[in-house]
């Protein structure tokens, strides 16, 4: 059974030309014209990955990535952003949104399909490890008896009982919201532990930071 790609944008040549590319190369795409439709299709179909523009009608690209996010069963859905808007300011926020990977228009297809490629299969190991550690599994780890420090590359970490907690968390793919509700914190006090994490395991986003804790055996 081929897998489902969502394409979402505005733009019909765009839209036709990721497609007829995609089928070609063994997929199975749905279309959307905008970001409020694209959602509907998300919920609706579940595809395996979505393709989508940042600057659409309803539903701009970073709203519709972290309305996404927040639905459990869609945490590992992966993401690409395609746009024009290539600041590096709106970059960051694609990858704050939560998209796998930003590409500037123009792009070449044959980029697009091996970066499809590569997120498909990253994901199904993904997807494997995730079923095979619930998030209901998580909670035993929740209860560390105290702040701990942690040897890594001659490098002595250390890991309040908080930090502790929310790199695990993070491990599983949650957002803030939901470590927040998890942990019974504020997703704005989230933030500032991420922060703290970043900083410490010097590295410049979550997905390094994830990296880090399962390369230096952070979480168990």
């Amino acid at each position: 059974m081929p897998l489902t790609i969502l394409i979402a944008d505005d733009d019909l040549g765009t839209r036709l030309a990721i497609g007829d590319y995609l089928e070609i190369h063994g997929y199975s795409v749905i279309m959307a014209v905008d970001g409020q439709t694209a959602l509907e299709m998300v919920e609706a179909y579940h595809p395996h990955l979505m393709v989508t523009d940042i600057i659409m009608p309803r539903l701009n690209g970073y709203e519709l990535v972290r309305k996404v996010r927040q639905h459990p069963v869609f945490r590992l859905l992966p993401v690409i952003f395609l746009s024009s808007r290539n600041k590096t300011e709106e970059r960051i926020q694609g990858y704050k949104s939560g998209c796998d990977i930003y590409l500037p228009k123009p792009f070449e297809l044959k980029e697009l399909g091996a970066a499809i490629h590569n997120l498909l299969q990253r994901n199904q190991i993904l997807q494997s490890e995730y079923r095979a550690s619930p998030i209901a599994e998580v909670s035993h780890y929740l209860q560390p008896s105290s702040a701990t420090f942690v040897q890594s590359d001659n490098l002595l970490l250390h890991l309040t009982l908080r930090e502790q907690q929310v790199v695990l968390l993070l491990t599983h793919g949650l957002s803030n919201a939901e470590i927040g509700d998890s942990l019974h914190l504020s997703p704005r006090t989230v933030e500032k532990y991420v922060s703290s994490l970043l900083r410490k395991t010097n590295t410049s986003n979550r997905a390094e930071l994830v990296g880090f804790a399962m390369k230096n055996h952070l979480v168990e």
